[in-house]
């Protein structure tokens, strides 16, 4: 199988990020505050301004790039598919955010933070607009993410692995499976493979 994975989100906590660094941004700064999970997006999960989020990013993207710790069991489950799957790191992750010093560096960043995190795959794709072309492009079988635009996008083409986080807690549809963490993603993964076998058996 072809197996596409984000990195915000289903690599990384993103949600436990923005709620722990952004309420210690808003703390620090004598900024209000509302912690909204069920949001996606990180102005109104955090009740701010868009001036005050840029400037939340640009405190702390630097740090989420290089330092965040990747999910618990993710590295030793890829390790494990990667023996008999070919593995896609598609992201979305850009320059927004970065101070204007590391500015031109997030696709460094981003590799040097799979590699330092011992993270294996096949290629390292960047993407600009909608996931679904570049998935198609690559023959992905399933992709595992987590934005609720994404899931709905990719899904109505290809199988997705919805990770779990809050603000997509109410998201389903046809092609679609939630996942609620790594070993959870290797069941599923070896359940579609299966179920695949038995579908080709009966052809």
């Amino acid at each position: 199988m072809k197996i596409g994975i984000d990195i915000d989100g289903v690599l990384t906590d993103i949600s436990r990020f923005i709620v722990d660094y952004g309420q210690k941004f808003c703390i620090e700064n004598g900024i209000n505050f509302k912690i909204c999970e069920d949001e996606y997006d990180e102005v109104k999960a955090l009740g701010i301004t868009d001036e005050q989020n840029e400037q939340f990013w640009n405190n702390y993207l630097e740090y989420y790039a290089t330092e965040y710790p990747v999910r618990d069991f993710a590295v030793e489950i890829i390790s494990k598919l990667k023996k008999e799957n070919e593995i896609y790191i598609i992201t979305a992750r850009n320059e927004e955010g970065l101070p204007a010093s590391s500015y031109g560096t997030m696709k460094t960043l981003v590799k040097n933070w799979l590699e330092k995190n011992k993270i294996e795959y096949d290629e390292l794709v960047f993407t600009n607009g909608s996931k679904l072309p570049y998935c198609l492009e690559r023959n992905i079988d399933v992709m595992i993410d987590d934005s609720p635009y994404n899931v709905l996008d990719i899904s109505s083409k290809i199988p997705v692995l919805c990770f779990h986080n809050p603000y997509n807690r109410n998201l389903n549809g046809k092609n679609i499976k939630r996942v609620y963490s790594w070993y959870d993603v290797l069941d599923k993964i070896n359940k579609m493979k299966e179920d695949k076998k038995k579908r080709g058996k009966t052809v």
